[in-house]
């Protein structure tokens, strides 16, 4: 059994997940029931406000018990995570900020309203979706004091 690979000391923070999507999906959600997920580029926003790098593992498990609404996406074969932005030992609220920066600087769409902010009373939703992925140069350079970026590719691993 081969060992995960530590992605930060932080204890806690928010996260953006990149996420690539080969094929048009759907997941058994029951509040996305019938809807259809194209292929693409999906970023969903998160946090964990303690137990950081335990969290981000967990998105990293292809299989796991479905818990949250970002597990319906990171369980299917065919997407996967490509990248991990992290802003350690960020505040909750820098999920939301976020959000309303890619909308704002990217054009990313919130087509699908209440996935992922359950606990959030500012955003419509924090899974954005892309036809093509971010420009990361940008991104990194807008939070450069704040962002950390991990590559996911075979290549590394």
């Amino acid at each position: 059994m081969q060992k995960a690979l530590k992605i930060t000391d932080a204890l806690s923070g928010t996260y953006l997940l990149e996420i690539k999507a080969d094929k048009d999906f759907r997941i058994s959600a029951k509040k996305f029931a019938g809807t259809l997920f194209p292929s693409g580029y999906y970023y969903y926003s998160g946090s964990a406000q303690k137990n950081y790098e335990n969290r981000l593992q967990r998105h990293l498990k292809p299989v796991k018990t479905v818990h949250w609404h970002i597990d319906h996406l990171t369980t299917i074969a065919t997407n996967r995570i490509t990248r991990i932005f992290l802003f350690e030992n960020a505040p909750r609220s820098t999920e939301c900020e976020v959000v309303r920066f890619l909308v704002e600087n990217f054009g990313l769409s919130e087509k699908f309203h209440g996935f992922g902010n359950g606990d959030c009373k500012t955003c419509g939703t924090h899974l954005l979706y892309s036809e093509s992925p971010i420009d990361y140069n940008q991104f990194i350079s807008l939070y450069q004091s704040t962002v950390r970026l991990i590559p996911l590719s075979s290549e590394i691993f």
